[in-house]
């Protein structure tokens, strides 16, 4: 059986109590009253009981650490190293629609770097979870990217613009590239899962533009935990700054990567 960490402990601990509640309302979504923020971004009660019963139990264990939480203001921890990244309810719309994919989804960062994550599916008991050095896990089972080596027989996920969201005209001609290349695409509406679906090997790669830190924080753990890579689009490695994230594991990361950079570079061309 793995042994989880304190720290692990306590993320998970806050994860599956503030599911309990998501999972109640999730049975009663019609129900739910909720506002909207803007086209196609929305806010539920469910989605800010699960942040402060989040913000409680992480600052019940860890005080002196700060948080930044998709919800609410970043709070400055005095511990001055140490940041909890927390998404408490990633694929709300999923949520809302009654469509059984999202997840909680939290991350340790400590002095710039992310050292543990946990991604929790509620709806089917999914514990994914990571810590630096100590590898990745779906609840008790060790997990290590795919072992697949061609485009041809991957499956993508990725995140595709909607209304109000997104640069569609980014995302079209790296589509066109990349739809004759794989065996199939995939858009869940979760990026936290995407990323933890990567690590546990059920997607070979993951791409989007402009992700917030809270998608990606803990994702960013698993994929390299389970021997996968992560980077940047461009290739570069700033992506908790651009948002910009291509995940894969360590056979497609490059070809997958240079397919995507071609894109980019005939959408500039073209646009000259």
């Amino acid at each position: 059986m793995a042994v989880r960490s304190p720290v692990i402990n306590v993320m998970v601990k806050a994860a599956q109590k503030a599911a309990r509640k998501l999972v109640h309302d999730f049975g009663e979504v019609e129900q739910l009253q909720v506002s909207q923020k803007g086209p196609s971004d929305f806010v539920s009660t469910a989605d800010l009981m699960a942040e402060k019963t989040i913000r409680e139990e992480l600052s019940r264990a860890r005080p002196e650490y700060g948080m930044l939480m998709e919800e609410s203001e970043e709070t400055k921890g005095t511990d001055g190293h140490h940041r909890w990244i927390v998404d408490p309810l990633d694929g709300t719309t999923n949520f809302l629609h009654g469509i059984p994919h999202f997840a909680i989804s939290i991350a340790l960062e400590r002095d710039g770097e992310m050292v543990a994550g946990v991604i929790y599916n509620p709806i089917n008991d999914e514990m994914f979870w990571a810590e630096r050095g100590a590898g990745a896990y779906l609840n008790d089972r060790r997990l290590r990217v795919s072992g697949r080596r061609e485009l041809s027989q991957a499956v993508i996920a990725t995140g595709v613009p909607h209304r109000g969201r997104g640069d569609a005209a980014q995302y079209l001609p790296v589509l066109e590239r990349l739809i004759p290349e794989v065996a199939g695409i995939r858009r869940f509406g979760a990026a936290s899962l995407d990323l933890a679906y990567v690590a546990a090997g059920r997607c070979d790669g993951f791409f989007e533009f402009g992700l917030s830190l809270w998608d990606i924080a803990a994702g960013i753990v698993l994929v390299r935990e389970a021997g996968g890579y992560v980077s940047e689009i461009s290739g570069g490695h700033d992506l908790t700054q651009s948002g910009d994230i291509l995940a894969a594991n360590d056979r497609l990361h490059l070809p997958l990567g240079t397919l995507l950079r071609g894109a980019a570079t005939v959408k500039r061309a073209a646009q000259r």
